[in-house]
């Protein structure tokens, strides 16, 4: 019998290009598309890892026998949820929500391994933005990486000069916390391909 399959919940490329950075490569990509409509009174955390799992079991629906890692990204200032903008209105919202402020980037992984066994893991990262000026926003809205991003932005693109401070995860900003997804996925008793 072979290795099981890995198989990412997701169909952010980003996830895969940080996986790939630490040399994993899932063998199947089955994103989710489940509503990922905050619930009343559910909190940033909770939100997060909730879509996290029902992302993984939606693709480990498609995908049995296999390790399905589902993640989710949520941005909050407070306890408010920050959209992933669809619209050059929402970035521009965010971003002007987001001004010389601190916000928090809370990304949730969850496994689930062939044996139905899940691990679960939420990694909070403070982020503190500069005083944007209004061109800086023009600016930005007018590259358009904003499109389908938490909060309005993403860490890995242009919007980096706007970040003063990190405290925590960059790779869990971008969308995966690398240290921690491979913690869970061997404690779990995924092994990489030899």
């Amino acid at each position: 019998m072979g290795r099981p399959d890995l198989v990412l919940a997701s169909a952010s490329p980003r996830r895969s290009q940080l996986l790939a950075q630490v040399g994993v490569t899932p063998d199947r990509v089955e994103p989710a598309d489940i509503d990922e409509t905050p619930l009343k009174k559910e909190t940033p955390r909770r939100l997060a890892l909730r879509l996290a799992e029902a992302k993984a079991r939606a693709a480990a629906e498609r995908a049995p026998g296999a390790y399905v890692l589902g993640a989710d990204t949520v941005v909050s200032v407070g306890r408010r949820v920050l959209p992933k903008a669809e619209t050059q209105a929402e970035a521009r919202a965010c971003l002007e929500l987001l001004t010389g402020r601190n916000h928090r980037v809370g990304t949730a992984v969850c496994v689930l391994a062939p044996d139905g066994r899940a691990s679960s893991r939420l990694v909070e990262t403070q982020v503190s933005f500069k005083r944007l000026t209004e061109a800086e926003i023009a600016g930005y809205l007018a590259g358009g990486e904003w499109r389908g991003k938490a909060g309005g932005y993403g860490a890995q693109g242009a919007a980096a000069a706007f970040i003063t401070e990190l405290s925590g995860s960059y790779t869990g900003v971008v969308g995966l916390p690398v240290y921690e997804t491979l913690c869970l996925l061997e404690g779990l008793g995924w092994r990489r391909a030899q």
